[in-house]
């Protein structure tokens, strides 16, 4: 077992392959959300701390990481995917014990972050140039990508070890060397992942972790010795992070928030459409940004009938600790925004929603405590209203009701998101119409959740993506990658009378 990062119920960083404690003084309280204790401290870096990290990250690359052969870092991918996998079980329990989802979501994140380490284990073929030859007379041109150096990431509470696997593997595949911030609220994952790293024989360096939260996110979107920054976070981050980073000279991808519709067309079938919007909205609480918030019934008969599936299938949800196999939804992240979530159902009664299951006051027996919420579905919300608005984050469903397909496809573009939407219909055309006009970056057909494998690429449109670039597959690659062109002119040895040593016949 490895000694991944804490010192008794201490969480430090982790630099140079090894725990490290923090010394910069400050801590934060990690909590574990099922029963409201406050179950470990947290070491919050100062800059310093986040300078030695960038230190290690920039020594590992100048030591050979960066011209490392594709032999030696597919070789060790392998080993880490490996580990990972023997490992899954371990790494899922802490996800449920301080995010508090229940133990098949976490076990669903780690399995949809081995698919991008599976991914990196092809480099070799997402690295491949091209070559063109006699462009010119006895000129070729060779195109060719090249690592940045030292890549940081910033990563989010609700996908401890989903959203870090969607960017370190590729990145460290392509040759750079990664400083990881995980969240502060739930970073034992993201440690445990560099630990692991470490075991699989990465060289020092080239993975490190640190903990903290804005004078740590400064530090790294200022380090002169930070070529380029991922992040996942809510839109008015994402926005502040790509703007801070390109003004001190980084790329940048910041994948902001969400408001994910769901259309639902009258040919649709109502019992699968619920089946998808009901795990689509609660499942993880809804603390994800491919969640269903908003579900888009045309018609009024439409409406009503998967209203009614909605409710029944809502009010049937098991809700309670992430580590009881019977628990189909765990407590949300901290009271703060349990509470906050809680407001928008009022505020939207308040503005004239109509509340069909109504999720404030839940108790769960034996943790009374804890960060709990019952699941909430509000009908006739219309745009204007706050819970419409505003991204959520929890389990809070919103139906809109409209007259016909237009008027669903002006509603949806109108949004200020554009992550994901989908469509559920039984008419091909209908469905081919949808994905054509819609405008998201992610669409699903008769899916819920648009969350493309591996190989495709993750990323939304407006307000929901700063930057150029989607994460993972080919964008992926592209953004930990810059090409370079080399022309070349060798002169013809014959020209110059030049000796090649063939043999001579006499």
């Amino acid at each position: 077992m490895t000694d991944t990062h804490t010192i008794g119920h201490f969480i430090g960083h982790f630099i140079d392959n090894r725990a490290v404690p923090g010394t910069s003084g400050r801590t934060g309280p990690v909590f574990d959300p099922a029963t409201g204790a406050r179950a470990r401290e947290v070491a919050l870096a100062s800059a310093g701390e986040v300078d030695a990290a960038v230190a290690s990250a920039l020594a590992a690359y100048r030591a050979g990481w960066g011209t490392a052969s594709l032999a030696r870092r597919t070789a060790l991918l392998f080993r880490y995917r490996a580990l990972l996998d023997e490992r899954r079980d371990e790494l899922a329990a802490l996800i449920t014990t301080e995010h508090g989802k229940v133990r098949s979501d976490a076990l669903g994140e780690v399995a949809r972050g081995l698919e991008i380490v599976e991914l990196a284990c092809g480099i070799a073929e997402k690295l491949k140039g091209q070559l063109s030859t006699e462009v010119s007379t006895g000129v070729d041109v060779a195109s060719l990508r090249q690592p940045l150096g030292v890549v940081a990431g910033i990563t989010p509470f609700n996908f401890p070890a989903m959203v870090p696997l969607w960017m370190f593997p590729l990145a460290v595949a392509c040759g750079n060397t990664f400083v990881l911030k995980p969240s502060e609220k739930d970073p034992s994952a993201g440690t445990l992942l560099a630990a692991l790293a470490a075991e699989a024989g990465f060289p020092p360096g080239v993975l490190n972790v640190v903990n903290g939260d804005r004078e740590a996110v400064d530090r790294l979107l200022a380090h002169p010795d930070v070529a380029a920054v991922s992040f996942v976070g809510s839109t008015p981050v994402a926005a502040a992070v790509h703007r801070t980073a390109t003004e001190h000279g980084k790329r940048v991808q910041a994948l902001g928030g969400a408001k994910n519709h769901m259309l639902v067309l009258p040919d649709a079938d109502l019992d699968v459409a619920a089946d998808g919007a009901v795990g689509a909205a609660y499942g993880s609480a809804g603390e994800r940004c491919m969640a269903v918030s908003v579900v888009v019934a045309v018609g009024e008969e439409t409406a009503d009938g998967l209203v009614a599936r909605i409710a029944e299938r809502a009010r049937a949800l098991r809700i309670g600790p992430g580590d009881d196999p019977a628990s189909e939804m765990g407590p949300l992240i901290t009271a703060e925004h349990r509470d906050a979530v809680e407001g928008y159902v009022t505020g939207a009664l308040e503005q004239g929603a109509e509340l069909v299951v109504d999720g404030a006051g839940l108790t769960v027996p034996g943790h009374e405590d804890g960060f709990f919420l019952g699941v909430s579905l509000l009908d006739r919300v219309s745009p204007d209203m706050d819970a419409y608005r505003d991204e959520i984050f929890g389990p809070v469903l919103c139906v809109v009701r409209v007259a016909d397909y237009a008027e669903a496809i002006a509603l949806i573009n109108a949004s200020r998101w554009g992550n994901g939407a989908a469509v559920f219909t039984r008419d091909g055309g209908a469905a081919r119409r949808f994905q054509l006009e819609v405008a998201a970056g992610m669409v699903g057909v008769n899916v819920p959740i648009p969350v493309p494998v591996g190989y495709h690429s993750f990323g939304g449109w407006k307000d929901s993506l700063f930057g150029d670039h989607h994460v993972y597959g080919d964008d992926g690659v592209r953004f930990y990658t810059r090409g370079k062109v080399v022309t070349t002119r060798w002169p013809d040895p014959a020209d110059g009378g030049v000796d090649l040593g063939f043999p001579q016949h006499r």
